[in-house]
């Protein structure tokens, strides 16, 4: 009989991936070398950051015109911030293996050996932004007659007589905000590095979440604070605070994810 050939493999099946053991410390010093790799980088840097300025100025638009997506749309906001951050994670690769000053031209095209991984993954992200803008949109309709202007919005939603719209938005949103944080917060730098398929990336990051919780609160806290003190002086923060945090997010998963 013909001996049957086992099928190969192509490096740990995903929940045998190890995953590192994390400290409180550990966002900060992500931090830290993002900020350094900004520093070493920083026209590629300044032009994402640009990208993230008019990301940000377009989100304020879209509060002028329809309050009601606002929350679902910052989403949209964090959850573009990732894949904008592909050259990004480009960079800071090329810095920490090969030693070399990276290339502006070689981030902008960093997607295209993963691009219909990438796809598939913006996919999903999509389907759930979509999903959180429904469920935004419902939570508005049941709570007000008509939708509110933006005139007086911040008044009408700190009205007492709203404080149920205002604990079930916030429930709303915060969950959706968690699955699509926990779904991608280091999917998108694994696909890049590994070529790994959607599949497995956004298993090990649920898996790396599940696994520290309290340290990826943490990291999650830390670039929503950064992100939101960097919109109120006109989004000019984001010219710097976005790269770095993308920088910081390629040293999270390298620390995460152990190298093979």
């Amino acid at each position: 009989m013909p001996e049957t050939q086992e099928p190969e493999h192509y490096g740990p099946a995903v929940f045998a991936l190890k995953l590192a053991q994390l400290k409180p410390s550990d966002p900060l010093n992500w931090l830290k070398l993002g900020w350094a790799d900004f520093k070493r980088c920083p026209r590629i840097g300044l032009f994402y950051g640009v990208c993230f300025f008019i990301m940000g100025h377009a989100l304020l638009a879209v509060f002028q015109n329809a309050p009601a997506y606002v929350l679902a749309l910052s989403a949209g906001f964090l959850l573009m911030g990732p894949f904008l951050c592909l050259g990004l994670y480009d960079a800071s690769k090329a810095m920490q293996t090969h030693s070399h000053r990276p290339s502006l031209r070689a981030s902008l095209v960093a997607w295209r050996p993963t691009k219909g991984t990438m796809g598939i993954f913006a996919g999903v992200l999509l389907i759930l932004e979509l999903l959180w803008g429904r469920a935004s949109l419902v939570v508005f309709a049941v709570t007000f007659n008509t939708m509110p202007t933006t005139d007086h919005l911040l008044a009408q939603l700190l009205n007492p007589e709203n404080l149920s719209f205002l604990i079930t938005y916030t429930i709303v949103g915060g969950l959706f905000a968690t699955l699509i944080f926990v779904t991608s917060v280091i999917s998108i730098p694994m696909i890049m590095d590994r070529q790994t398929d959607a599949v497995s990336a956004g298993l090990t990051s649920i898996r790396a979440s599940l696994q520290n919780p309290g340290v990826m609160f943490i990291w999650g806290a830390l670039i929503t604070l950064l992100i939101g003190l960097a919109m109120l002086p006109y989004f000019l923060g984001l010219l710097i605070v976005g790269p770095v945090i993308g920088h910081a997010t390629w040293h999270a998963y390298r620390h995460i994810v152990p190298v093979e």
